[in-house]
Order: structure tokens, then sequence, then C-alpha cells
């Protein structure tokens, strides 16, 4: 069993109670751990979870360290659901991302939020950045650089981190600072206005009802402006929408000169996510993105700025 963390012996779960993605991860980094150790070296992770950042059941992050992190980069991952479900646990949302990045020393959170029809999709932006403003305020008590941040986010999980990021003033007042950049997960959701004013998913009246003044609240692209933190959208090119609206999307952050970049992927909606960690020219490339945000980052992915 892994040793405790001391800064926060009440949020960190010894890995014998921890759940099933956990226990894999456990598994795979015992072996790594093993193969260093024979060589003269180790790499143990640690898990904080279930870790507070608001007082709801559902306002809860997993944060996933490296061994002996310091002034380390970290990656805060908003999951996808349809706004009505998903969980910071799914093994799309995790597993290959942190056996990719936390060995090299990068820190991974995991973010859940209220879902629909409890919480409205403003709502959820909003807890989101309550969560990225968390994360900024204690990220040193873990070991990471609260000036090295990147948010990413999947499906859902992209619209309401598109949402944050087009304009972060808009979410100030709960705490919230700049970060580095965000990385947007084949979203089809950043004109809800022009969604919603035509044929369209049901699962977006759930979301987002008959309100027009709603529609344009929860549209990232009425919001982008300079102040946008740069961003990488990837979209899959086998969706009907979501490679349009990301073009348009980075069409608009080019005209407020925000950094943007659309990378087209041949991948399923889920395999964006799933396969994001794994080797290859996506993982990569997402990388050279990311390590073009800051030499922290770079050095720790080992991508030359």
């Amino acid at each position: 069993m892994l040793a405790m963390l001391l800064l926060a012996p009440t949020l960190l779960s010894p890995w014998s109670h921890a759940g099933p993605l956990r226990e894999l991860w456990q598994a795979r980094r015992q072996a790594q751990s093993e193969e260093q150790e024979a060589r003269g070296g180790a790499s143990k992770g640690q898990v904080l979870e279930n870790v507070a950042y608001g007082s709801s059941d559902q306002e809860r992050l997993d944060i996933y360290l490296p061994h002996q992190p310091h002034q380390a980069p970290l990656i805060v991952m908003v999951h996808g659901g349809g706004w009505r479900g998903g969980d910071k646990d799914s093994r799309s949302v995790v597993v290959n991302k942190i056996e990719r990045w936390v060995p090299r020393g990068l820190i991974f959170v995991t973010v859940n939020y209220p879902m629909l029809p409890d919480t409205s999709v403003l709502q959820q932006a909003n807890y989101v950045a309550r969560a990225l403003a968390y994360v900024e305020q204690h990220a040193a008590q873990w070991g990471g650089d609260s000036q090295q941040i990147v948010l990413m986010g999947h499906s859902a999980g992209a619209h309401l981190s598109a949402l944050i990021g087009a304009d972060p003033g808009r979410f100030a007042s709960l705490g919230l600072k700049p970060w580095l950049g965000t990385v947007l997960l084949d979203s089809a959701a950043m004109d809800v206005e022009s969604i919603m004013s035509s044929r369209h998913l049901r699962l977006y009246d759930d979301a987002f009802g008959d309100d027009p003044g709603y529609w344009r609240e929860v549209s990232p692209i009425l919001y982008l402006g300079h102040q946008a933190a740069p961003f990488l959208a990837v979209c899959s090119s086998r969706r009907q929408t979501s490679c349009e609206e990301a073009e348009r999307f980075a069409s608009k952050a080019q005209q407020q000169q925000v950094s943007s970049r659309v990378l087209r992927e041949d991948l399923s909606h889920r395999d964006i996510n799933l396969q994001l960690g794994t080797e290859g020219d996506y993982t990569r490339t997402v990388e050279r993105f990311m390590s073009g945000l800051s030499a922290g980052l770079a050095a720790a992915l080992k991508v030359k700025s």
C-alpha cells in the first residue's frame, strides 16, 4: 500500500480502498515500479480521492499525483455525459491519461459537478469554474504550480470548458484566475443559439430549453473575446457538425487574436477521449500544444517548446 500524504491525511485514500480504476492503475504502476527498482530507481503515484471543492456530494475532485511532485504542471479534466451523466472515475476519462502523464511528473485532476435536471448548464459552468479556482488555490499544497494549469474537457465537459475559457472574467467572482490554455475534446456545442434555432438532437432540448436568451448565455462563441484562454479544439471527423463548430470557434478566436487550433481526428466521439494518452500522433499533437504553453510543460512532456 502506498503511503498517505502527510499534508492531507483525511483526503488521501489508501489503494486497498480505492475504486476499480485506481486498483487497475495501482497494479500497472506497481509493475512499472518493480521494473524501475530493478534498474535502481522507483516511481510511485498517489491519489487524493473525492476532495471537496464545494458543499454538495457532486462537488468532488480526484487528484492523481506523481512521485514527489515539485512545482508540477497540472491538467484539470472535465468529463462529458450530455450534461446529465458521466463521472470523473470513467475509464475513458482517466486511465490512458494518467498512465501517460502522471509518470512524467504532471498532476492530473478529474472533476465531478452536479447534473441535469437538478442543475442547469450555466450553473454547471459555475461549478467547473469553482473547481478550477480550487485547484489554482491549492496546487502548491500538492506539489503543483498554480501558474501551469491546463483545462481539458470532453463532450459536454468540453462545452463547459469552452464556455469558461471564452470569457474567464465572467467567472472571476468565483475566484478563478487565468490558466495556460484549454484542450477541448469533441464538443459540437460552441454556438448553442445557432444549434437550437435549427434541427438538433433531443438532448440539446433537455440541456438548453426553449429560451433564446438562455441559448445565448450558454453559447461559448458569443462570449469569445481577446481575453480568452488559448485552446486546441479536437474534433471527430466522423461526426456531422463537430468539426464545423470547432472551425467556427477557432476562426472567431483568430479574429480576436486568441491562439487557437483545430485538430481533426478520424476517431469516434468516445475514442477522442479514450485514446488520448495512448502512444501515437494524436497524443503527441495534443502534447505539442500543451508544451507550447510553458517551458515547464515542455520539459515534463519532453517536447521542445
